[in-house]
């Protein structure tokens, strides 16, 4: 399997096509945390055709992606 590393100051995601599935898949892994997620032919032309405006949204880090990290540190 083929795995390339896409990073910034801000992420590190390895991306790699997923064939053990129905069909091919993009497996995307945060190197950080672990957490992997896969994406399909049609998620993956969602995310093409999205407004700007809900990729900001989905970017934005206060959204959710660190909530469960702030909660990890306070003992909750």
């Amino acid at each position: 399997m083929n795995q390339w590393i896409i990073a910034s100051e801000f992420a590190e995601v390895a991306v790699s096509l997923d064939l053990d599935a129905n069909g091919p898949r993009l497996r995307l892994e945060d190197l950080r945390s672990g957490h992997v997620r896969h994406l399909d032919a049609l998620e993956l032309e969602s995310i093409a055709w999205a407004p700007d405006e809900r990729l900001r949204e989905l970017i934005d880090p206060s959204a959710g992606r660190w909530s469960d990290r702030a909660d990890d540190a306070d003992g909750a």
